[in-house]
């Protein structure tokens, strides 16, 4: 699922910072801080402006409803 963030993220318009755990030396301790915030599964956790959106379901459910994009507006990740 993470691929398919990612490509949702490309095509409207935003250029992600993407942390790839299992190839980051403090992976395993990202992991466990990821799963404190109640991420269950840790990966993908979302980030929208420094603030924790939830995974790859609540960012599906963020664009079906419309949100996502105004959300990475007023984070200023796309432009209009």
């Amino acid at each position: 699922m993470c691929h398919s963030i990612k490509a949702l993220f490309y095509e409207l318009g935003a250029s992600p910072a993407i942390h790839e755990l299992d190839q980051d030396s403090r992976g395993n301790e990202m992991a466990l801080a990821l799963r404190s915030l109640g991420c269950n599964p840790c990966v993908p956790a979302i980030f929208i402006g420094g603030h924790f959106v939830g995974s790859t379901k609540d960012v599906i459910s963020l664009h079906v409803n419309g949100s996502l994009k105004q959300m990475l507006i007023n984070a200023k990740a796309i432009w209009l």
